[in-house]
């Protein structure tokens, strides 16, 4: 095969490209006047191409099919606002197919998010009553602790209040670390009775 064949092969598809681009700008500009078999032609060029880049946009087939029909209907509408002088007649239609596959996934998303608040449920938040129910949970804890012994009392304060460790406790009230945990054991079940925790 001949080189130069497959030059003036490409030579010819550009060429050919070229006038599609042209007549393709030119049935536009009929479109915008209203010519129905301008826009005819228009549709069967570019419905597929439109579909191709909305399709690879939404994935979804039946979302791009009703997007395709809303681009083209676009074209029909606002072919006035097409100029050949800024760029060609299948740039501009496939712009506006871009834009309108994104529209229409941000409000597929938006659509969803708004479905998955509603779906929601709302607690009201109860400051008053959060604050009683501590408080009286509180009194419940002073009253159980008050039916312990006096070295019950006094290890699990210093434990759990003051926030020693065991051996701190130990430490402090001058007793052996065994008897502390005795005594810490013996008082937390005694408090768990009286508390009513299973």
């Amino acid at each position: 095969m001949n080189p130069n064949d497959s030059d003036a092969s490409r030579f010819t598809s550009a060429t050919t490209d070229r006038r599609g681009e042209r007549d393709l700008d030119l049935l536009l500009v009929h479109v915008a006047r209203g010519d129905t078999e301008a826009f005819e032609t228009v549709y069967d060029r570019l419905a597929g191409p439109v579909y191709g880049v909305i399709r690879r946009v939404l994935r979804d087939p039946s979302q791009s099919e009703e997007v395709t029909q809303e681009v083209l209907l676009e074209v029909w509408r606002t072919a006035a606002r097409f100029d050949p002088a800024v760029g060609g007649a299948a740039t501009w239609v496939m712009t506006i197919a871009h834009r309108r596959a994104i529209d229409r996934v941000r409000s597929t998303t938006a659509a969803a998010d708004r479905e998955h608040k509603t779906a929601e449920v709302h607690t009201p938040h109860d400051e008053v009553a959060e604050a009683v129910q501590a408080s009286l949970d509180a009194e419940r804890v002073r009253r159980c602790l008050d039916g312990l012994t006096d070295v019950q009392r006094e290890s699990i304060t210093l434990a759990y209040y003051g926030g020693y460790s065991y051996r701190e406790v130990s430490d402090l009230l001058k007793v052996t670390l065994g008897a502390i945990k005795t005594r810490i054991r013996d008082g937390l079940i005694r408090m768990r009775d009286c508390l009513g925790v299973s």
